[in-house]
Parts: C-alpha cells; sequence; structure tokens
C-alpha cells in the first residue's frame, strides 16, 4: 500500500510539468528525456518520503518510479521533436521544447494574407506533415494559439485570432488528426514575445503557435 501513493504522487507531478511551461521562454536546446527524468526523479524521492514518513526505502522507490516515467514521456516527446524537424521544410517555422511541451511558431505573416484567415497555399505542406506527425504519435494532443500585434482595434484583433487559430486547427483535423486531440483558441495582442514598438517586434507577435503535449497532461 505504501508504494502505490508515491507511484500515484510521482506520476501526477511528472505528467504536470507542462503547467509551468511558458513558450515565450522555451529553449530549443532541451533535452526532454533527461530533464524529464531528473524533475520526475525529485518529484518520486518527495513522494515516497511524504507516503513512507520519510523513510529512505520510500524516497528510493519514489525516485525510481518518477524518473522511470519522466524519462519516458521525455523520450517519446524527443522522439516526435526530431521527427518533425525533419519532416518540416520551412526553415522560417520555429520548433522549439522544453519539458513536455513542443512549441511550433508559424508567423503569420507567412501563413496569411492581411486581415485574412485563408492559409496560403504553400504553407498546407507544412501543415499536413505537421497533421501526419500527430498521426505517428497519437499519444499527444495540439492546442493552437492564435496572436497578433497591438495594431488596430484590441477586439478586432481578438476575434482575427481566434479565427486563425480555427482555420489551422480545422486544416490538420481534415488531415487526419481526431478532433478531440485539438483545441483552438485567440490570445489577441495578450501575449506578445517581442516588443510591438518596433516592425521586427510586431512580425514576431503576429503568429500561430502550436502546443504540443502527452494526451494525459
Amino acid at each position: 500500500m505504501t508504494f502505490r501513493l508515491p507511484m500515484a504522487v510521482a506520476a501526477c507531478g511528472v505528467l504536470g510539468l507542462s503547467a509551468c511551461t511558458d513558450p515565450a521562454q522555451l529553449n530549443p536546446d532541451t533535452n526532454y528525456t533527461r530533464d524529464n527524468a531528473i524533475v520526475g526523479g525529485a518529484l518520486g524521492t518527495v513522494a515516497g518520503l511524504a507516503a513512507t514518513g520519510g523513510r529512505a526505502k520510500g524516497a528510493l522507490a519514489g525516485a525510481a518510479i518518477g524518473a522511470g516515467a519522466g524519462a519516458l514521456i521525455g523520450n517519446q516527446m524527443d522522439k516526435q521533436a526530431a521527427a518533425l524537424r525533419q519532416s518540416i521544410g520551412d526553415n522560417r517555422i520555429i520548433i522549439n521544447q522544453q519539458g513536455d511541451v513542443l512549441v511550433v511558431t508559424l508567423p503569420q505573416d507567412i501563413l496569411f494574407d492581411v486581415d485574412s484567415t485563408a492559409v496560403r497555399a504553400d504553407l498546407q505542406d507544412e501543415l499536413r506533415a505537421l497533421a501526419l506527425n500527430l498521426n505517428e504519435f497519437p499519444d499527444t494532443t495540439a492546442q493552437v494559439v492564435g496572436h497578433t500585434d497591438n495594431t488596430g482595434d484590441a477586439t478586432y484583433n481578438q476575434d482575427l485570432s481566434v479565427r486563425r487559430a480555427q482555420t489551422v486547427s480545422n486544416i490538420i483535423a481534415a488531415n487526419g488528426v481526431a478532433p478531440t486531440r485539438l483545441t483552438a483558441l485567440g490570445r489577441g495582442e495578450d501575449a506578445p514575445v517581442a516588443s510591438n514598438l518596433s516592425e521586427e517586434g510586431r512580425a514576431q507577435n503576429r503568429r500561430v503557435d502550436i502546443l504540443i503535449r502527452p494526451a494525459s497532461t
């Protein structure tokens, strides 16, 4: 009985890592397997100690369980990230990773014409490649998030970001990804990654982010 509790707590701790991830601060060199194993081991140690009143055996068991769970998740996400980088041919599309979240950033200016919600024809292939990747790794979900700069009316920007996110999500679904694995939302101008005081910064803020996570998180 005392062994099952740290297993459950450690697993929950590892699977909850994505809640701490800030997509604006992702490190492209992160190794999922290594980092999830380290964090999972630490969480498992705490869980083991708590479940056994501080006894060393509980700490060791919890550490092993947590590290194993974290490494398993991390290994799958490492593989998915590598496969996606190989299949995406447009170097303007940025693929970053940290923890158990893989973020694909598509600059809005390569996806859409001004004030349009129709994805440009030359980007359709890249979204198809992303959909194939999601189907190759079915134990993940994707959240599509639209963003704008702060030019113009905030309400209009919010609505535009929602419609563009939904368009991208629909294309991914049309290429075989189950709609239950997809969510779409718009953040408008509320989540900039650069200053809106320059054209370069505004261009960075106009984007669609696709956040890929393990399905259980």
